[in-house]
C-alpha cells in the first residue's frame, strides 16, 4: 500500500483559522468525520494517554489497509473527549514517540503535537517519510517540524521493535519521574 490513508474525528473544539484537520482535509490529505460512527472500523486511534506505543511492529496491519485515526480535539478537553471516543470504536489505541512541536500554539513543547505534527510522525515510524513530508507541505512549521526533530526521527524510523522505540525516546528527552507520588 503507498499511501496510509488518515483520518481525523474532529470535535470542532479548537479556533478554525489554527485547525491543521481542516486544513488537512483542504488538500486532499485526510478524511474529516463529524462523529465517531463515521470513522474506520480497523486501525490505530492516536491516544497520548495510550499505554501502548506506534511503532514498527504495527507495519503489517497498515500494510493490509489498516487507518491511522487522530482525534482533533482541544487539549483542554483530552480525557472527556476520548473517553467518547474509547466507547464508540473498535480502533486500538496508541500513542506516538515524544517529539518536539513545530506549531504555533505548542512550539517547543514535548508531545503536544497538532494533529498534522501527529500524522507525519505515525507516518514517519511506520516507514512512510514521503508521505509525512507530503502532509506537512502546506504548513509553514512543516519544514521546521522535521528539522527540529531531526535526530530522533532518524532514530525512530530505525527502530525494530516497539520496545526499543519506546526506550529510544528517553535518548532525547527526560523520562517522567513517577517517584513523586
Amino acid at each position: 500500500m503507498e499511501n496510509v490513508p488518515l483520518h481525523i474525528i474532529h470535535l470542532d473544539q479548537d479556533d478554525p483559522k489554527k485547525c491543521t484537520a481542516k486544513k488537512m482535509e483542504k488538500y486532499g490529505n485526510a478524511l474529516l468525520h463529524r462523529t465517531v460512527h463515521k470513522s474506520p472500523k480497523r486501525g490505530f486511534l492516536l491516544n497520548p494517554l495510550s499505554p501502548e506505543i506506534l511503532g514498527p511492529e504495527d507495519k503489517n496491519m497498515i500494510n493490509i489497509g489498516a487507518s491511522i485515526v487522530a482525534l482533533d480535539c482541544s487539549w483542554k478537553q483530552i480525557d472527556e473527549s476520548l473517553s467518547t471516543i474509547e466507547k464508540n470504536t473498535k480502533l486500538t489505541n496508541k500513542t506516538l514517540p515524544l517529539v518536539l512541536a513545530a506549531n504555533e500554539i505548542s512550539w517547543g513543547k514535548v508531545g503536544r503535537l497538532s494533529t498534522v505534527e501527529a500524522f507525519a510522525i505515525s507516518l514517519w515510524v511506520l516507514g512512510k517519510e514521503k508521505q509525512a513530508r507530503h502532509i506537512l507541505k502546506p504548513f509553514r512549521f512543516g519544514e521546521q517540524f522535521i528539522e527540529l526533530n531531526k535526530e530522533p526521527l532518524i532514530a525512530y524510523s530505525n527502530a525494530e521493535t516497539n520496545i526499543e522505540l519506546e526506550k529510544m525516546q528517553w535518548d532525547y528527552f527526560d523520562k517522567p519521574n513517577l517517584s513523586n507520588k
